[in-house]
């Protein structure tokens, strides 16, 4: 078995190096005096990859720590691991599966794992989007997708991001909590005659998806809706359950799809149906190309393992327990929820392949809110709190407006004060401002009767706040569909240095298992051999 990380001899190695570099006593790495030393810095510390342009240079590494980091990664066997995922090895250890969502993405021909079950399916399920957007189920002006988790995150994000290549006068809504406020006002607006419902279910027994499904079906039949097949069809490889629900239309799909990994494939039929055959094809196609550079790409310039040898760095070395991811562009507000699942439900483990407790943290928190609004909500404490929060800001060059006249110059000129505040934040991170230079200052806000050096102190920031920049040339299927890729492999490499199964999640299991336990004590009112908490809620949620 691969070896873990933290039990290389590499290890020691970085331990040192970090040590000497004096960030246990406080000093630490400093990137501003990284650049003052180096005015190649931006050049050695930039990457392409395909879609994606990655500046890594303020961050605090440099080609020391680099080489030690490539070093650990060699020593533990990630390429021969990268290898077995992409082979179709049963890499998913404690469900006996391989995990072949690169599989998804693989052209035709291309000798890929399962490819031509592969394209069969996705070109059954891309006939039918066509068929849709065609208008032969009917006059269809909305789709509901009902779905949770990577049936919903996963093509509710990527819908979301490629507004711009939507077919004009269709409507996409997707529903996930069984919360009905969730459903609710999405029914309000519709009309049963020309909605059509996707039930994203792998299994067709998920709870919160069946719930809103037949609460649909309910709404559906109630406005005087009587071709539930026509209207409702399933990605799901349940086929019986789901022709027992009125589903004659499913499409299923296989064992070594993950969740959060799906969007790929047949649950990605409301991204088809939004924006086409083509242009979801051209999202696999980008994801392809990230794929061939993560299999292919000298570890020394490859995006994914950067970064996720990056993400060990902070995580273990310097002991930052977040990042927070920015995208500088409206359409990817989602990707930060998104993201959450891909890297914490897949890392968030505290054992080994081997089962054995890990001495060493794991997934840090992912959180974010696109910019401009995140600077007037949590930048505050990016930039002067406690704690030291990586940063990764994502920006597109090229606007998609799709308006002309003075409109488009108004829209073109509020990019360009975008792109300027994503540039800017990322500076003032890095730079910081010194109490002497804040003294040097007016303050037009400030208190007049405070005292000008305590007043100094409160406007000052540390600075060496560690961001990277991805930047895309515009926000494409293929430019997404490769930027998805990356954040995936780069996941992938961090849970295989800390020698974990970053494929599943049974973490999940236990609650599922009790609220099972707990709804039909909702219908007795019985609280015997619950604990005190949980029987004392119980008991006054049921009050009159």
């Amino acid at each position: 078995m691969s070896a873990r990380c933290d039990l290389s001899p590499v290890w020691a190695e970085l331990q040192a190096h970090f040590d000497q570099e004096g960030a246990a006593s406080g000093r630490g790495f400093d990137i501003r005096t990284a650049f003052q030393a180096d005015a190649g810095r931006f050049q050695a510390l930039s990457f392409q990859a395909p879609e994606v342009f990655a500046d890594l240079s303020k961050n605090r590494i440099d080609a020391s720590t680099l080489a030690l980091l490539l070093k650990l990664a060699r020593d533990c066997g990630l390429e021969a691991r990268r290898d077995a995922l992409l082979r179709g090895d049963p890499v998913n250890l404690t469900e006996g599966r391989a995990v072949l969502h690169t599989a998804l993405r693989a052209p035709a021909g291309s000798g890929a794992p399962f490819n031509d079950e592969v394209q069969a399916s996705l070109d059954t399920m891309l006939a039918f989007a066509e068929s849709v957007r065609r208008g032969e189920r009917g006059a269809i002006t909305d789709v509901v997708h009902i779905g949770i988790g990577g049936s919903d995150l996963g093509p509710a994000m990527v819908v979301q991001a490629l507004e711009a290549f939507r077919a004009p006068g269709l409507r996409l809504h997707f529903v996930s909590n069984v919360d009905g406020h969730d459903l609710a006002p999405v029914l309000r607006g519709l009309d049963a005659r020309h909605t059509l419902f996707v039930i994203a279910s792998k299994t067709f027994t998920t709870q919160e998806t069946l719930a809103n499904a037949q609460a649909a079906k309910a709404w559906f039949l109630a406005q005087g809706g009587t071709d539930v097949a026509r209207h409702f069809v399933a990605t799901s490889s349940n086929t019986a359950a789901a022709a027992a629900f009125g589903i004659d239309t499913a499409f299923g799909f296989w064992d070594w799809v993950g969740g959060r990994y799906s969007l790929w494939s047949v649950i990605g039929l409301p991204i088809a149906i939004a924006v086409g055959a083509d242009n979801f094809r051209a999202l696999l196609a980008g994801a392809h190309a990230m794929d061939q550079h993560f299999a292919t790409t000298p570890l020394e310039g490859n995006l994914p393992v950067l970064l996720g040898l990056i993400d060990i760095w902070y995580r273990n070395f310097h002991g930052f327990t977040s990042r927070s991811v920015a995208p500088y562009h409206q359409g990817l507000r989602r990707l930060p929820a998104y993201l959450q699942q891909l890297e914490m439900e897949s890392n968030g483990k505290g054992v080994d392949l081997d089962g054995q407790p890990l001495s060493v943290g794991t997934s840090p928190v992912v959180w974010g809110e696109a910019g401009t609004n995140g600077q007037h909500a949590y930048f505050q404490m990016l930039h002067q709190g406690t704690d030291v929060i990586p940063v990764e800001f994502i920006a597109v060059k090229r606007p998609h407006h799709g308006v002309t006249g003075e409109l488009a110059d108004k829209l073109l000129d509020q990019h360009r004060k975008l792109l300027a505040n994503c540039l800017a934040q990322s500076q003032a991170l890095m730079q910081g401002k010194t109490a002497a230079e804040a003294l040097a200052e007016k303050a037009p806000t400030a208190s007049a009767t405070l005292d000008r050096e305590v007043l100094a102190r409160h406007r000052s920031f540390p600075g060496n706040r560690p961001s990277t920049t991805l930047l895309l040339d515009a926000l494409t299927p293929r430019s997404l569909g490769a930027l998805i890729a990356l954040y995936e492999h780069r996941v992938f490499v961090t849970g295989a240095l800390w020698g974990i199964n970053s494929f599943d999640q049974w973490g999940v299991e236990l609650g599922k298992a009790l609220c099972n336990q707990l709804l039909p004590r909702f219908e007795s009112g019985d609280t015997a051999g619950l604990d005190a908490s949980t029987a004392g809620l119980l008991k006054r949620l049921l009050s009159a």
